[in-house]
Order: structure tokens, then C-alpha cells, then sequence
């Protein structure tokens, strides 16, 4: 409506959220400073908004995979940077999806200058959707199960994951969403703090995520080659445990986790993995934040006195991939995967481990942006996660592209 400039997002303004775009802006004068906003309302009605100053080429254009930012949320030629550095007004507020049925809308604004930005010379919106075209979600509950399945479109077979995240609780759903847009089926699966699951369970049952695995295998569009398990956090330690104690898991991806069954004993069969010793007492609150530093609260895992929480992966036949970020500050999950990567390797098993320096512990599925603390939802305390802006960033990026490589590889 009588704009000056015009703001597009190539090669479609409706995608994905894992879907990287190219942001242009046309109709600009030569060499012309301007500033570029991003805005976001989630569904709690957070406003999260990033910004950075450009100068239009000597054509009037901006090509955000080409020009560099002079500064703002960032600088330097980052493609994608007004999404993955989107940042709320309300400080420790994480960015995620709570019902993947709707998009995220990002209004990308053109101002003219780098000072006030009064002058709105263009914009445009970006839908971003947890799920692909097509794909079916169904809510799951069947026998004790908690979950919700979701199935790319058409016959298959297709290869089954099951998607688990941590000690927040909860169904959560938009990762497991966007791997079913790529291909995969994905059973994202509650096991604590969701409707009659306690907030703290006592003991978990591996019996519960076998009902899971059985699910999943007699899904007619799954391929009866073995399925697949990723977790996040406490997720992970869940899923190494799933492809240690269960038979048909053939590759298992741990984000973040730390090769020892944590906080909650694990029953099986006629065992329990005890969780790794902790102290409390060793928790650090920062006087100023407010926020919780978990990092010292394990006992150090190199201790004999800790080996019988540790899950005996070398006894699985799966696959396994490990990834960690090195600013994680939730635990020390680098150390306990180098050291669990290294008893796989003793045992001549198939290991694949990535560490991303600057990343925090929150690894996510790329373009959602850095949480460096927020409000654990099961502890009800502010909890420091770590991470540099720019590097975790990356570390998204990579870690999606080699989880669903890996998976494709193996299953």
C-alpha cells in the first residue's frame, strides 16, 4: 500500500520452520541505510523480535545471503540471522511450539535509517509450519501410551522414530512434526509431568517404552527394518537405555545427554538402573540472575561408586550418535559422551559423536533460536542452559542435517 520498498522471502513466503529462505529487498536507493526487523507473537503472546542494519547495494537491493549486517541482534552475512536471533522483550523465555496445527508468522519490517526506525518502508510475512503438507497427526492413547503419532503422506514404508525430550515434561511435539515433513514416521511420546503422568515419577518403567516400540512396529506405513530413537536431555538417557534394553531399536541419537540414567531409576525385567548419584546441595544460584546452575550436581562420573547407573550400551547392537555443545551448562554432557563414545569404541560398536563448541544444551531443530535459561517447568526454578547466539546456531543447523542422515543411513 504505497510502500517504498518491497520485502520478499524466496522461494516461497510460506515453508517449513527447518526450511532456510533467502530475504530480499528491492526498490531501495543506491547505498541506502536501512534497518531490517523480525516479530514474532508466539501463543502465550510473547513478543520475540531481532534487527539489524544493512546499506542497499548500488542498485538499490539487499540480498541477506550476500549483504552483511553492520550490526543490530548480529553482524556479518548471516542468511537467516533475523530468525535464529529473535530474542523476547520478557527475559528467559524459550521459543517453541505448542500446537504444530498453526505456523509461526514472522513479519519481516523495512525501516529507513539505523537510528529511530519511524519510517516503515516495506514488509512482508514468513509462515513457518511444524507440519508438512499432508502429514497426518493422530493423539495416541492406547494401553498406558501418551503420545501423539504422526505420518508423512502416502503408502511407505516409512522409516519409525521415536521422539522423546526432557525432564520438562510434557507432549512435545514440533520436532517429531518436522521429522514426519521429512519423511519419517515419529512418535513424539510423554513419560513425565502430562496429564495422569506424574510431574516426578518415582521410578520409570522401560515397559511403558516398549508399548511405544510395539506401537510403532505394527504401524502398517513403518518398515519392518528396526526403529529409530532420538532424545533430548533426559530424553537421551531414555533412548540409549531404549536401544540397550529393547529389542528392534537400530539407531539411537542422544542430544545433549550423558550416557547415565538420570535422576528417575530406570525398572526393567528384573533390574533397575539406579540414577547417577547427585547433591543439590551443589547447586549455584546467581545472586543477580536469580538463575540455577546445575552443572556441579552430578557426582563426578568417573567414580566407580556411579558404574552401575551407567547404561551398558556396549551390550546393544544399535547404532549410535552422540551430540553435544561444549557451553552446555545444564551438565557436563561432553565429558560423559567422550567417555561413553570411547567404552563403544573398546567394544568395536558403531559410534558417531559431534561436539559443537558455543553450543548450550538446548539443541533444537535450526532456525528456533538460542534459550540461554528459562523456567524449568517440573522444577519451577530458572535454569542457566548455556550457548553463544551465533555458534549454537550453526550447531542446529548441522546437528538436524546429520540426525536425519543418520537415520536414513541406518534404518
Amino acid at each position: 500500500a504505497g510502500m517504498a520498498a518491497q520485502v520478499t522471502v524466496l522461494p516461497s513466503p510460506r515453508c517449513l520452520f527447518d526450511d532456510p529462505v533467502q530475504i530480499r529487498v528491492a526498490g531501495l536507493l543506491p547505498q541506502q541505510a536501512v534497518t531490517l526487523r523480525a516479530s514474532l507473537v508466539d501463543e502465550s503472546g510473547e513478543l520475540f523480535q531481532a534487527h539489524a542494519r544493512y546499506r542497499a547495494g548500488s542498485s538499490g537491493e539487499l540480498d541477506l545471503s550476500r549483504s552483511p549486517a553492520l550490526g543490530g541482534s548480529y553482524s556479518g552475512v548471516e542468511p537467516m540471522g533475523l530468525l535464529w536471533s529473535l530474542k523476547s522483550k520478557a527475559p528467559y523465555k524459550r521459543l517453541a511450539k505448542r500446537n504444530v496445527l498453526t505456523p509461526f508468522c514472522v513479519d519481516f519490517e523495512v525501516y529507513e535509517g539505523h537510528g529511530d526506525m519511524s519510517r516503515l518502508l516495506g514488509k512482508c510475512t514468513n509462515e513457518r509450519w511444524f507440519l508438512g503438507e499432508g502429514v497426518k497427526r493422530i493423539s495416541v492413547r492406547e494401553g498406558r501410551l501418551k503420545a501423539t503419532l504422526f505420518l508423512p503422506p502416502g503408502p511407505g514404508p516409512f522409516p519409525g522414530l521415536i521422539d522423546l525430550y526432557g525432564s520438562g515434561g510434557g507432549l512435545v511435539e514440533y520436532r517429531a512434526s518436522l521429522l514426519a515433513s521429512r519423511g519419517f514416521v515419529t512418535l513424539a511420546l510423554a513419560y513425565m509431568a502430562f496429564e495422569d503422568l506424574p510431574a516426578m515419577p518415582e521410578i520409570l518403567e522401560l515397559g511403558y517404552f516398549e508399548e511405544a516400540v510395539n506401537f510403532l512396529r505394527k504401524q502398517p506405513q513403518v518398515k519392518d527394518t528396526g526403529i529409530g530413537v532420538l532424545g533430548l536431555s533426559k530424553g537421551a538417557d531414555l533412548a540409549l537405555s531404549m536401544a540397550t534394553f529393547l529389542p528392534g531399536i537400530k539407531a539411537a541419537v542422544s542430544i545433549s545427554g550423558i550416557g547415565f540414567n538420570s535422576f528417575i531409576p530406570l525398572r526393567g525385567d528384573g533390574f533397575t538402573v539406579p540414577p547417577h548419584p547427585y547433591d543439590l546441595g551443589r547447586l549455584k544460584t546467581n545472586d543477580e540472575s536469580g538463575l540455577v546452575d546445575f552443572s556441579d550436581v552430578l557426582d563426578d562420573h568417573r567414580d566407580p561408586a556411579t558404574w552401575d547407573c551407567h547404561i551398558p550400551m556396549e551390550r546393544s547392537s544399535a547404532k549410535f550418535l552422540f551430540l553435544s555443545g561444549l557451553d552446555d551448562t545444564n551438565w557436563k554432557s561432553d565429558l560423559c559422551c567422550r567417555d561413553a563414545v570411547q567404552r563403544l569404541q573398546r567394544y568395536g560398536r558403531e559410534v558417531e559423536f559431534c561436539s559443537y563448541p558455543g553450543a548450550g544444551h538446548l539443541l533444537e531443530p535450526p532456525y528456533l533460536p538460542l534459550c540461554q535459561a528459562s523456567i524449568h517447568k517440573v522444577l519451577g526454578v530458572f535454569v542457566n542452559w548455556g550457548g553463544q547466539w551465533r555458534e549454537h546456531a550453526k550447531a542446529q543447523e548441522d546437528a538436524w542435517r546429520r540426525i536425519q542422515a543418520f537415520f536414513w543411513q541406518h534404518l
